[in-house]
């Protein structure tokens, strides 16, 4: 995966904290689960990329 690949994983997980954080601070539980799910994405990304770095 290129540089790009990494920089979006990096932007979908830190845009997925800051919906689990206001989702937290209004009370919202979909909006938590959202960037829960957000950043569960952007972490089975992250562990494909080490995976395919692993074997270059």
């Amino acid at each position: 995966m290129g540089l790009d690949d990494k920089i979006k994983n990096a932007a979908e997980d830190i845009a997925g904290k800051a919906k689990e954080a206001f989702g937290k601070a209004t009370d919202n539980e979909r909006l938590e689960a959202e960037g829960q799910g957000d950043q569960s994405k952007a972490n089975v990304k992250k562990a494909g990329e080490n995976v395919k770095d692993a074997f270059k």
